[in-house]
């Protein structure tokens, strides 16, 4: 089977609407396994799902940075997708396997973890003197848009982006969960060599703990989101050394955690 569409057109009616088609974003159950084996089940935009797959692993420390899979098998059935990433057994963190035990939402981002302590990310080396300028991520925020055409067409669904220090964005994926879209966008930069490039990640949500876990794995000197951030986002961003930028009244952007 094919994947499905990752937004559907429906026909919609209301009081002063006849006859409209309306696109609806797809949630759909993905199954991530290593080898054969089944680790968890994601719902999410059934879309670049390699990418999924690989930046999931990456950012709960099943595989290592700089780690490549041989292969990354998709097969599609009725019930949904399956994504088996090929890799030597001795390149896996088997006690990392473990860590989910439950289905991941695509509105939770640590489903199943099996204690507080991994609530810690593991610390990476960053430039903290390199700070990105406000014009730089002002002119991030104001290009997002035309960079998400599955929003376009949904306006449902979120995205994370890579940008340069400069603000120009350069890669970006969507998902109807806001921690998916960033695990797309990991597995992409991985891909791509990038994981270890200066610059920083935007996405179009509010910055949850997740989303400042998932980070730890590059080396964003900041995360900028759509609205602002939770109070332990801010404690796990001080620990990684990340800064917070959210963007305030007017379109100004606002710092955090400083």
């Amino acid at each position: 089977m094919k994947l499905p569409q990752a937004s559907l057109d429906v026909a919609i009616a209301s009081a002063d609407t006849q006859g409209m088609q309306w696109s609806i974003a797809t949630e759909h159950p993905v199954e991530i396994g290593f080898n054969g084996q089944a680790w968890t089940v994601m719902m999410a935009s059934p879309s670049d799902l390699e990418d999924l797959a690989y930046g999931l692993a990456l950012s709960e420390g099943v595989l290592r940075p700089g780690t490549q899979p041989d292969a990354i098998n998709i097969a599609t059935f009725p019930e949904g997708s399956t994504v088996d990433v090929r890799i030597a057994d001795d390149r896996i963190a088997r006690d990392r396997l473990k860590r989910r035990s439950l289905d991941g939402h695509s509105g939770c981002g640590l489903c199943g973890i099996e204690s507080l302590a991994e609530l810690h990310p593991p610390r990476t080396a960053r430039n903290a003197a390199h700070r990105i300028a406000d014009d730089a991520v002002e002119a991030a925020f104001a290009a997002l848009g035309r960079h998400q055409p599955l929003n376009q067409r949904t306006h449902s669904v979120h995205a994370a982006a890579w940008c340069a220090p400069t603000g120009e964005i350069e890669f970006v994926r969507e998902d109807v969960g806001r921690h998916n879209a960033l695990d797309k966008l990991i597995g992409l930069l991985a891909t791509a060599g990038k994981l270890q490039a200066d610059g920083f990640i935007l996405m179009s949500s509010r910055c949850s703990f997740e989303l400042v876990y998932k980070c730890a794995v590059t080396r964003a000197s900041a995360l900028a989101t759509l609205s602002a951030p939770t109070s332990l986002a801010l404690d796990l961003a001080r620990l990684i050394n990340l800064e917070i930028l959210t963007r305030g009244p007017g379109g100004h952007v606002v710092r955090l955690g400083e």
